[in-house]
């Protein structure tokens, strides 16, 4: 990905998001169990808008997210050198799923290939996502995957 990247541009998105939304995050240092941590916050997140926003989570949602927010934190984890930011943010619309580190380096993108060990995790949360944008910011780099919902 580029200096700032985005995925499926020709996917609808609905502009800046509204002022009102359910937001929750954390910050991981990289111990063993971070990731399922970070997927159980993500679920607590889910529960909280499903009951409080009324969000309607189609049937492929939620793992959907869980496995984007796993395949997220597993690259922070990996390629930064310090804490990173998981950040949950969301209404009855959409869910946005944002992960801030320390690297500079932006994710690489590569083209499907079945044979290539490793290096999957952003064409899986590509492929899960409506939106992904990767960009610098003065602490590192910032991802986030969108994902609209039914209404």
């Amino acid at each position: 990905m580029n200096e700032q990247a985005t995925s499926r541009p020709d996917a609808p998105f609905s502009g800046s998001p509204s002022s009102e939304v359910l937001l929750t995050a954390e910050v991981f240092d990289g111990e063993p169990g971070c990731i399922a941590q970070a997927r159980a916050l993500a679920d607590r997140f889910l529960a909280r808008l499903v009951a409080e926003w009324l969000a309607v989570l189609g049937e492929h949602t939620r793992s959907d997210l869980m496995l984007a927010v796993s395949e997220l934190i597993t690259n922070a984890d990996r390629y930064s050198h310090g804490p990173y930011l998981l950040e949950l943010e969301g209404d009855a619309r959409r869910i946005s799923v944002t992960v801030y580190d320390s690297s500079t380096a932006l994710p690489v993108l590569y083209s499907p290939d079945p044979a290539r060990l490793g290096g999957h995790g952003m064409e899986i949360v590509v492929a899960l996502c409506d939106r992904v944008t990767a960009e610098r910011v003065p602490v590192g780099k910032r991802i986030r995957a969108e994902f609209m919902l039914s209404t």
